[in-house]
């Protein structure tokens, strides 16, 4: 089929009258050639078009480069020529000679996967030569011919947008670290390479060399989630070498792609803020105790997490190491109560991802509802929203028992719970540690009936507090104090039967009765009946049941003793 052989098969330039009769050929439709009068002999190229695509981008013309299957046989079907007994496609320039001039022009105007059958009279096939020892001189010549591909060197690569959403964060550039998945196909149809069947997007640069030269083209401008067909020609794909088996000789290539996400190694966190509350006294920086909700997804909007579905935010330490570098850079500056987008590039999980959800060199994107946040070195800030009229000389102090109402909400406002669910003030020694500091703290210098606002250092809570009651703490480690000076024979007054012992009883009778003459106090607090049983306990120095004059000691006088001991 090939023009070889002897001289008079060497290659022929079209006559411009042949020239003009193709182009009639072509304009009444490509379809019979015009057979002589009275069954003579033909005239030109007889075209079946048994088989026509539904789609037809472009159709042959002079200059392309074609390729293409065929049988040939002679008019009594026997086989001479056969593209596919040599398993070899026909790759070819058309209408510039290199064909015998009736398969030059059988094959104009065809589209990829059209069939057609040709019958070629001998003055346009090998003539009154022949080819010696397969064509016979003056045969005339039939062809089963299927096109595969055809381009041009003047073809460019070609580029359609199937989806674009309506969000584009950002457009692949050169030198971008794209991921994407793709299904690639000759221009035929046939598949030779899927990412979808490897379990993972194709994870490269842009314009850097990796990727052949038409899929470099052929990315630039694409968005998150943005579907393109991209057609490129051999020449800015594998040329005359082809790719192992699957992409043969100067094969044009037809990838449909799907771009996942896209970054550079420059890029930085971005941020954007969705809803800014309004009072924004202080920002977060590193080192705060953040709480906050997000949705993580992927750039092409795949949900890969969510605190929403585990109904409890994330709780942890800013700028601390504790998160992603991303989003330990994204967090800082924000107020409570606003709502941001993070977009976190290579500051995420790497090139390795995390479990099956994250892939590697995923770009994230976390959209963060910050619910509060704080330090523990933050001071108490207190506000005094109420004053009782009239003068208050005596505050509480660290040691006082003390009464409060209060009201406990977080600082977006979610009330969590009140004293007064409970029909009954709370009770507390400020300094014992029974409260939270920030808490025992707020208490501190409070008049009865006084009423504060505090937010406690060291809690994102906030609470509203009215004293209700106070009373003089005692001495660190006292249980019982005289408001005078004790009895000067203590023990006498105490061994109410003069037995010379004094037991439990005895002791409590005792005790109560100072406290109820008032001249003294017990530790407030705490259980009257309790804390006569460890004064008891204390001074019961053999535990034997009962305390004899030798035992009985004041807590003053131990104290003093310890000192010239340790002097």
């Amino acid at each position: 089929m090939l023009r070889a052989g002897p001289p008079s098969h060497t290659l022929l330039r079209l006559p411009l009258l042949q020239l003009l009769l193709l182009l009639l050929v072509q304009a009444v439709g490509r379809g019979l050639g015009r057979a002589s009068p009275a069954g003579g002999p033909l005239e030109d190229v007889v075209i079946e078009r048994y088989h026509i695509p539904r789609v037809c981008p472009r159709e042959v013309q002079m200059g392309d480069f074609v390729r293409y299957h065929y049988n040939g046989t002679f008019e009594d079907g026997k086989k001479f020529d056969s593209s596919y007994d040599r398993h070899t496609l026909v790759a070819i320039v058309v209408g510039v000679g290199r064909l015998i001039t009736g398969m030059d022009r059988g094959l104009m105007g065809m589209c990829v996967n059209e069939r057609r059958r040709l019958i070629v009279p001998p003055h346009l096939g090998y003539g009154s030569i022949g080819v010696a020892g397969l064509i016979p001189p003056d045969a005339t010549l039939y062809f089963d011919v299927v096109l595969l591909d055809v381009w041009n060197k003047e073809d460019t690569v070609q580029v359609s947008t199937l989806l674009r959403p309506p969000h584009c964060p950002r457009m692949v550039q050169d030198s971008d670290f794209v991921r994407y998945h793709y299904n690639g196909t000759l221009l035929d149809g046939t598949a030779f390479d899927t990412s979808y069947s490897k379990g993972g997007t194709y994870d490269t640069y842009v314009g850097s060399g990796w990727l052949i030269k038409g899929m470099d083209q052929g990315l630039l401008g694409m968005c998150p989630g943005e579907r393109r067909k991209i057609v490129i020609p051999p020449f800015l794909a594998y040329g005359e070498k082809g790719y192992g088996t699957v992409i043969p000789s100067q094969a044009s290539l037809v990838f449909h792609v799907l771009l996942i996400d896209v970054h550079n190694p420059k890029d930085t966190v971005q941020l954007e803020t969705l809803e800014l509350p309004p009072g924004c006294v202080r920002r977060a920086v590193a080192g705060d105790f953040m709480r906050y909700h997000y949705n993580g997804s992927l750039m092409d909007g795949t949900l890969f997490d969510s605190s929403y579905s585990r109904n409890h935010t994330y709780n942890t330490y800013v700028g601390q190491g504790y998160i992603i570098p991303g989003m330990d850079q994204g967090l800082q500056g924000s107020c409570m109560g606003e709502r941001r987008r993070i977009i976190i590039p290579h500051l995420a999980y790497g090139e390795n991802g995390t479990g099956d959800k994250i892939p590697g060199s995923a770009v994230l994107i976390f959209d963060v509802h910050v619910i509060d946040f704080h330090n523990p070195a933050d001071p108490v800030e207190i506000k005094t929203l109420s004053r009782p009229l009239e003068t208050c000389n005596e505050t509480a102090k660290l040691g006082d028992f003390v009464h409060y109402h209060y009201n406990c909400s977080l600082l977006d406002g979610t009330r969590l719970f009140s004293s007064h669910d409970y029909g009954a003030p709370q009770e507390a020694t400020l300094g014992a540690h029974k409260v939270i500091e920030g808490l025992d703290t707020g208490l501190q210098g409070m008049c009865v009936g006084e009423r504060r606002r505090g937010v406690p250092g060291s809690a994102v809570l906030l609470f509203e507090v009215e004293l209700v009651s106070r009373e003089d703490g005692l001495p660190t480690g006292y249980l019982f104090v005289w408001h005078e000076d004790p009895p000067a024979h203590l023990f006498e007054h105490m061994d109410l039967n003069k037995d010379g012992e004094v037991p439990v009883e005895e002791f409590s009778t005792f005790i109560k009765a100072q406290v109820s003459e008032g001249k003294g106090r017990l530790l407030p607090g705490q259980d009257p009946e309790k804390t006569i049983g460890d004064m008891f306990q204390n001074q019961d120095r053999n535990q034997d049941g009962k305390i004899t004059a030798e035992e009985l000691k004041l807590k003053s006088d131990e104290d003093q003793d310890r000192v010239h001991e340790e002097l």
